[in-house]
């Protein structure tokens, strides 16, 4: 059994601390045992080991995000399979399928798990879909789910409706339905879709086969813009005859909205110099180096980071989608393996970037004429080639590059 872990998104729900390169999975606002700050993905990834499936567990992601991967987890490079580009969760899922058949050498009959990358979840979840790979042998079924037993009738979730009561086979999905038709259809033994897939890898082996796609990963990856720009939901799963799921009664929850996040963070106040007075239900996430006070308030999220501020009733929070695209459309804070660079200030006579680098981690720069470099703190190697300049921390070194704007 092999274990897919998708990681995407937009980095719109948890703006201004997600972004185009850094999603929500990795925003650290989660104790973990030693109470230092973890991201979702750290924490699933350890969950996994516990589980013993991160030897068998890979996460199928976009360029960008490889770097920013390797920074967060201790991953074997051959783990993360790289997508071209961003093109919704089938043309990834295949691509997945293909790198495990012809890059791993993972056979045609053995049963490949695809799951969302951050589910907050307990450990009993990963050792619940373990389930699915003898569901999938002896139901004979194209496609195995995970279901999740629902607590309410939630509007926000799709629904796995079975044939009976009493069956494990599905009849239909219903995809978010208003309260009343949620609370029938519980009443009818639906379940909460989780996302997670199961089935045999040659299914989609032979998927690229039929239609004419390479099954070899480096050359699908070529033909990748060509593979169907849909969800596995549209263009796989609601047109297979034969789906089986497993339930799971455990705990399980979707953190991708502000509101939903707050209820999961420990404490009221995360980062550098914030305090809350005199305030309910109150929740500070500060990634800047600047204090923020907060005063007689309630039911309220601020959040503030490299790409600006959010401020925001808890219940509206989700209406972060509203703000004007242009607000997203910035990257100033990057994660790579070596470390992250955040940008301090840009006007019209110049720009600066602060660089931190990770001990015994290494970058190579080529400064153009018009940037200079300068150590602000911390110990390193910084090693000149003409232009090139190659940068090694040693004891958390800090460094900025300043760009002159040049005016003709």
């Amino acid at each position: 059994m092999k274990l897919v872990l998708l990681s995407g998104g937009s980095g719109k729900r948890l703006w201004p601390l997600s972004n185009n390169q850094r999603s929500k999975q990795f925003i650290k606002a989660f104790k973990n045992e030693d109470e230092e700050l973890e991201s979702m993905v750290q924490r699933v990834w350890k969950q996994l080991a516990d589980a013993n499936l991160q030897k068998d567990s890979f996460i199928a992601t976009g360029e960008g995000q490889r770097s920013l991967l390797r920074n967060q987890l201790d991953i074997e490079d051959d783990k993360i399979i790289t997508e071209p580009s961003r093109r919704d969760t089938f043309p990834a899922i295949v691509l997945a399928a293909s790198y495990l058949y012809s890059k791993i050498g993972a056979s045609r009959e053995e049963i490949m798990i695809i799951q969302p990358v951050d589910p907050f979840v307990d450990v009993a979840f990963f050792e619940k879909i373990k389930e699915l790979d003898s569901l999938i042998r002896e139901t004979n079924t194209s496609l195995g789910l995970v279901g999740i037993k629902p607590t309410l009738p939630s509007e926000k979730y799709g629904y796995i409706v079975p044939e009976s009561t009493k069956s494990n086979r599905v009849k239909k999905f219903q995809e978010k339905p208003k309260r009343e038709v949620a609370e029938k259809l519980i009443n009818n033994g639906a379940v909460w879709n989780a996302g997670v897939f199961g089935l045999k890898i040659g299914t989609l082996v032979d998927y690229l086969e039929d239609f004419g796609f390479p099954v070899e990963y480096d050359e699908l990856v070529k033909s990748y813009e060509k593979l169907p720009k849909n969800s596995f939901d549209y263009e796989f799963s609601e047109k297979q005859k034969s789906i089986s799921f497993i339930q799971y009664d455990g705990y399980w929850k979707d953190l991708g909205t502000w509101n939903t996040l707050t209820e999961e963070v420990g404490d009221k106040v995360i980062g550098n110099t914030s305090v809350l007075i005199d305030s309910q239900n109150t929740h500070i996430i500060n990634e800047t180096d600047y204090p923020i006070a907060v005063i007689g308030v309630k039911d309220l999220v601020i959040a503030a980071g490299a790409e600006g501020i959010f401020v925001s009733t808890k219940e509206a929070s989700p209406r972060v989608k509203e703000v004007p695209e242009h607000f997203f459309e910035t990257i100033h804070y990057v994660e790579e393996d070596w470390g992250t660079r955040k940008k301090l200030y840009n006007t019209e006579k110049a720009h600066a970037s602060c660089y931190e680098v990770i001990d015994n981690k290494s970058l190579e720069i080529e400064l153009k004429d018009n940037q200079k470099l300068s150590r602000l703190s911390g110990e390193g190697i910084i090693a000149y080639r003409g232009n090139k300049v190659t940068i090694t921390g040693i004891n958390e070194l800090i460094f900025v590059i300043v760009t002159e704007e040049i005016r003709e």
